[in-house]
């Protein structure tokens, strides 16, 4: 035998001899370990539990919840089990419209992506920051002073027990203003769970419309003049509208008043929260301008492209999800099974605007444009949402395509106008938001909603016989503009006259990151002309 197989026989031998690795020890007390867990669970298996869920939610569970031994068949047995049963409808509410007011939080990161995506790497830092502050400072305003305003006079609503508290609207009757219940949740007994849980839902959906005036007034505001405007959009103009629609003010009561279909009809708040959010957008970008080489001489527009796709395509798809709570979670109740047909009609207007956009900018540029499709698929989710409980999911596919076509058609419009709107923030929330509003008044068909705004019967469009339907959307979308608009440009025209609004040439050309806050989001990268942080087109824009 030669020395190499002696030498290979004896490490053999060694290794026989050789006790096990740690590893290898971990291994096999695990798998003993599994092996004696499923060997003893085997032996217990007597199926004393409920598998099939037959046996709970049953009579025992309230008996163990109220402390007796038997119900009473007697009108107190009667009650105690109305009672309880009354409980379990509003927790499972409750649980429900908490949950889906999480998944409309989640939506802060996607505006934070998709903005941020779309706008230049010298003011990527920026573009976050605004989306945490937006988030920061409108929440506190609405806590203030927003939600009162809001919703101070809505009581009651079933689905959260009541909100007993908010009961207050001014002036009362059928041409309320404002709610004066819930300052600081605390006025008017507003210390309350049912109140607590509608704030939380109903502050996130304001923030949305806080995060939309940001694609609108991207690479060139000041900070202190962004701070103003969340203010605005907390305090005054998201809140005083909503509650013209939502908190039984004079648009709801259009039905009684003028006799036209249920009134202001916005489930869950196209022109509410995506309108608004986008008209003021509209106001802030007429008043601060365009940046700086976006026309050239003879008013012709330049492309800035984002710096990353990649983000755009994570922040949509993230709103996408977060919509599953925006639209669905506006039933304020998990009982009401319509949110199966809600999140239905949602994702299907949102495929249909995206295959429409990118179809329309393959056939117009030769190529199918990645951020215009993500927008045409925003687009849809923002028409859909004010029509999504009351129509068919063929009308909600007509819905996500013409809202594909406006998307493409608007961003055009307001380049040509001279509106510099670097996300596409007023077309995607703004027009389409009026798209969604309206739709409501064209294919509304009667198979829910109810006795909405106090009116008897189905909600019913155009197509299914009601013609004063789609008048009180009119009205709708004209007084939202006005409003939105016109509260916008005079507070933040105001505003102007005493602190600066808008960065200056140098700071622009350089990028917003180091000279707002002092540090940029990309240190190690180099900056210059050809990587779409200063534009040659910039510079000589400034020395002209």
């Amino acid at each position: 035998m030669s020395a190499r197989r002696v030498r290979q026989a004896r490490q053999e031998s060694r290794d026989k001899e050789a006790p096990l690795s740690n590893g290898r020890k971990l291994v096999v007390l695990t798998v003993l370990t599994f092996i004696a867990l499923v060997a003893v669970g085997a032996m217990f298996n007597h199926h004393a539990g409920d598998p099939t869920g037959t046996a709970t939610g049953v009579t025992s569970d309230f008996l163990t919840a109220t402390g007796t031994k038997s119900v009473p068949v007697s009108q107190v047995g009667v009650n105690q089990l109305a009672n309880e049963a009354g409980h379990a409808r509003v927790s499972i509410n409750f649980t429900w419209t908490l949950m889906t007011g999480f998944l409309v939080l989640f939506m802060q990161v996607g505006f934070a992506f998709l903005v941020t995506g779309l706008t230049r790497a010298k003011n990527a830092g920026h573009m976050m920051m605004m989306n945490i502050a937006a988030f920061a400072v409108a929440f506190i305003a609405y806590y203030a002073v927003g939600f009162a305003l809001h919703f101070g006079g809505i009581a009651p609503v079933a689905n959260l027990g009541g909100v007993a508290p908010l009961s207050k609207l001014f002036p009362a009757g059928n041409w309320g203003l404002i709610g004066l219940h819930g300052f600081f949740l605390q006025s008017g007994g507003s210390y309350d769970v049912g109140v607590a849980c509608l704030f939380l839902f109903e502050v996130v959906f304001m923030e949305t419309a806080g995060y939309i005036i940001i694609g609108a007034i991207a690479e060139r505001i000041s900070f202190a003049g962004f701070i103003f405007a969340e203010l605005c959009i907390g305090a005054v103009v998201y809140p005083i509208y909503g509650n013209w629609v939502w908190g039984g003010g004079f648009l709801s009561h259009l039905g009684q008043t003028y006799s036209l279909g249920h009134g202001a009809v916005d489930f869950a708040g196209s022109g509410v929260v995506h309108a608004t959010g986008g008209w003021a957008a509209l106001a802030l970008a007429v008043i601060i301008g365009p940046r700086i080489g976006k026309f050239d001489k003879d008013g012709k527009p330049h492309a800035f492209p984002g710096h990353n796709l990649g983000y755009v395509v994570i922040g949509t798809l993230v709103l996408v999800f977060g919509w599953m709570g925006f639209n669905p979670g506006s039933t304020l109740g998990g009982t009401d099974l319509r949110i199966a047909m809600v999140a239905v009609n949602t994702l299907l207007a949102a495929c249909f605007g995206f295959v429409t956009a990118m179809t329309v900018t393959n056939w117009t540029q030769g190529k199918p444009d990645i951020s215009m499709s993500c927008n045409g698929m925003l687009a849809g989710l923002v028409a859909i949402t004010a029509p999504c409980a009351f129509v068919a999911p063929w009308a909600a596919s007509i819905i996500g395509v013409v809202a594909g076509f406006i998307v493409v058609g608007s961003v055009y419009f307001w380049d040509r106008m001279k509106v510099d709107d670097p996300c596409g923030a007023i077309s995607v929330h703004g027009v389409c938001g009026a798209w969604g509003v309206l739709s409501v008044g064209i294919f509304a068909d009667g198979t829910y909603g109810a006795g909405w705004n106090g009116i008897t019967g189905p909600v019913k469009g155009l197509l299914y016989g009601d013609f004063g339907q789609l008048g009180a959307q009119v009205v709708d979308v004209i007084v939202g503009f006005i409003w939105a608009f016109g509260a916008m440009f005079i507070l933040f025209s105001i505003f102007k006259m005493f602190a600066k609004v808008r960065v200056s040439e140098d700071v622009e050309i350089e990028g917003l990151d180091v000279p707002e806050f002092g540090a940029a989001c990309y240190p190690d990268f180099v900056l210059h002309p050809s990587s779409g942080a200063l534009r040659p087109d910039e510079v000589g824009a400034k020395k002209g």
